[in-house]
Parts: C-alpha cells; sequence; structure tokens
C-alpha cells in the first residue's frame, strides 16, 4: 500500500506509561495504525515498553530540540526497538541562526560582503539539493513535449 498512518499519543506525560501503551495498541489493533509515534518520552525504557507491547509495529522518536525527550543516539534508540527518528527542527533552527548572523552582518556592515564565508557557494547550493539532476529532468521533460 502506498499509505502508511502514524498513530500519534500524547498521552505518556498525561496519562503515564501504561495508558499510552494502552492507547497504542488499540491505535494498532482497532484503529489498523502502521506506527506509532510517542509523544514527550521522558527515559529511553519508555520506548522499549512500547516496542515490547508492539513488536511489529514500527516505532518512532521525536528528537526536536528543547523538548522532554533527550537527544539519544540512533544506536541507543534502535536497541529498544525504535526504528525511526524524527529531527522534525534541527536544520531549520540551524538555518535560521544563520540567517540572523547574515542579517547582523549587513545591519553593521552596509553589506553583505563580510558574511560570504559563511554561505555556501552557488555551485554548493546546487550540489546540495542536486539542481543539475532537476534541470536534467526538465530539459528531458521539455524534449518530450511535456
Amino acid at each position: 500500500t502506498d499509505i502508511v498512518i502514524m498513530a500519534r499519543t500524547d498521552a505518556l506525560a498525561i496519562e503515564g506509561l501504561d495508558a499510552a501503551v494502552e492507547r497504542c495498541k488499540a491505535y494498532v489493533h482497532e484503529g489498523g495504525a502502521d506506527c506509532i509515534f510517542a509523544e514527550a518520552v521522558t527515559e529511553i525504557e519508555q520506548y522499549e515498553a512500547f516496542s515490547r507491547a508492539l513488536p511489529d509495529t514500527p516505532i518512532l522518536a521525536n528528537l526536536t530540540e528543547f523538548g522532554k525527550t533527550k537527544l539519544w543516539h540512533v544506536d541507543e534508540l534502535a536497541a529498544v526497538g525504535v526504528s525511526m527518528v524524527l529531527y522534525p527542527l534541527s536544520a531549520f533552527r540551524a538555518q535560521s541562526k544563520a540567517a540572523e548572523a547574515v542579517y547582523q552582518g549587513i545591519l553593521k556592515d552596509g553589506t553583505n560582503a563580510n558574511v560570504e564565508g559563511i554561505m555556501h557557494t552557488r555551485m554548493q547550493t546546487y550540489d546540495v539539493i542536486d539542481y543539475m539532476a532537476y534541470e536534467k529532468a526538465m530539459d528531458e521533460a521539455q524534449a518530450k513535449g511535456m
């Protein structure tokens, strides 16, 4: 199937581990969820409890900085049955810090010349986003009349 249903629970922080696990079992067995997203996990053993209760269900760890969940290593998470890790704001937070530095430099110096050193060059940006593959695909599509 092309559709995956991820069931999220925030019950752990309010109702405790046992209730959250029972809720997730219902999500999977009665609601048809394919994966579990347990929010606000504070102890790695809690992930293990979810994975033991749902051994054939992928478990997701949400590792957002500055939250309640410790930033565990992927190997630690895998050891307790977590098979997916989400870093929802990591790159954005780094980008916003870099943008702040650029705009502070422009305000201070009246130019962006002094902050070029903290930027990707045009070609580095193209490499990161694989722009040339996109351009090639567009050329091929145009050649086919698409």
